[in-house]
């Protein structure tokens, strides 16, 4: 199917646009991960240290959730206008976005705000034993969205992989 200069544009356009919201979704955790979190729990004591990450984390979720609607546009429109060419969206592509979209979900609506609650019912809790318990509850959950972020990561990548696999697939078939 031979594309027009526009659709071969806007493909471009796309492309350029997906890798960005992907850099910035997968590459924004790396840097939380490996600078941010070692930076604050080096300077600050576990509560302000954990409050000043919950709002990290919360705009994180912002910029990733502004990243799935990039990723999803720029998807859809490949299938809109690239029906039945190697343009449209794989079968794999599709799959790691989708299950990427449902962690980011899970994590930003359900997990994330229950382990903020159990978090400052922590930090509130002035009895011990009852403090002890309540951190307790906090790092088992926390441990879980800790996983899954960290697994969200892992799809990015393969994302990553598999979109530069198939334009070189694509670049080596043109050649």
């Amino acid at each position: 199917m031979d594309l027009g200069r526009a659709p071969r544009r806007g493909l471009l356009v796309c492309h350029t646009l997906e890798l960005v919201a992907l850099a910035i979704w997968t590459g924004g955790l790396v840097v939380i991960m490996a600078a941010v979190i070692p930076a604050v729990f080096n300077s600050f004591g576990m509560e302000p240290g954990g409050r000043f990450l919950t709002r990290v984390f919360d705009g994180y979720n912002r910029v990733v959730a502004a990243a799935i609607l990039v990723l999803v546009s720029a998807a859809a429109w490949r299938m809109w206008v690239h029906r039945g060419s190697g343009s449209a969206v794989t079968r794999p592509e599709l799959a790691l976005l989708l299950v990427m979209i449902m962690v980011a979900a899970a994590i930003g609506l359900v997990l994330g705000p229950e382990s903020v609650r159990l978090q400052e019912q922590a930090f509130a809790t002035q009895d011990e034993a009852a403090k002890k318990a309540a951190l307790d509850a906090f790092f088992r959950t926390h441990a879980v969205v800790r996983g899954l972020y960290v697994f969200n990561l892992g799809l990015g990548i393969a994302l990553l992989a598999v979109k530069l696999q198939q334009w070189m697939r694509k670049e080596a078939s043109t050649t």
